[in-house]
């Protein structure tokens, strides 16, 4: 079973899409993301992946993270790979909510030492990971919100819709183990 959060973010599905699209921001929100190594240039497209990498200099992990489903301004499903801490499958599901939305993740480790482990051993510290993962992603698009209302918005005007690509089987694989 996996981990959930829910948070109430004061913007729109598109202010939260438009920053998910952007590679880039991956370790702004990612808690344990530490630096990109590269966004792959059709990125949010099913199927590409961003490359970062997880911890604290000198000891770092390549890391990747495929893009299952971009499905704005609804849902995103991500497969985070990070080596021998294994593969995992998060789900963002987006809903309005009174004047905002309402943000849910959900994330479940399917291979590696974390999948091994019985749920309540990482379930909590994804909970609080998570938390906090949405906490900087509220900032990030409650900011995009009040700069497009100010009209100084200048990057990421709108929503990409990528309209080709597809997961990789594993991804695919992956997600439909997860069940999230």
């Amino acid at each position: 079973m996996a981990s959930r959060n829910t948070r109430l973010m004061r913007c729109t599905p598109d202010d939260l899409f438009a920053v998910l699209s952007d590679g880039w921001l991956y370790p702004v929100w990612v808690v344990g993301a530490a630096r990109m190594r590269d966004v792959d240039a059709e990125w949010p497209q099913e199927g590409t992946r961003i490359h970062h990498s997880l911890g604290v200099w000198p000891v770092m992990l390549h890391d990747t993270t495929e893009m299952v489903e971009w499905d704005p301004p609804r849902r995103v499903r991500l497969r985070p790979k990070a080596g021998p801490l294994g593969r995992g499958v998060i789900r963002f599901d987006v809903r309005p909510h009174g004047d905002g939305i309402a943000v849910t993740i959900a994330e479940e480790p399917v291979s590696g030492l974390p999948a091994l482990l019985p749920g309540i051993l990482w379930r909590p510290l994804l909970r609080l990971r998570n938390h906090e993962c949405l906490t900087r992603l509220a900032f990030l698009a409650e900011g995009r919100r009040e700069e497009r209302e100010a009209g100084e918005l200048e990057a990421r005007t709108h929503t990409p819709d990528p309209s080709e690509g597809s997961a990789s089987p594993q991804a695919e694989s992956d997600a439909a183990e997860a069940e999230i």
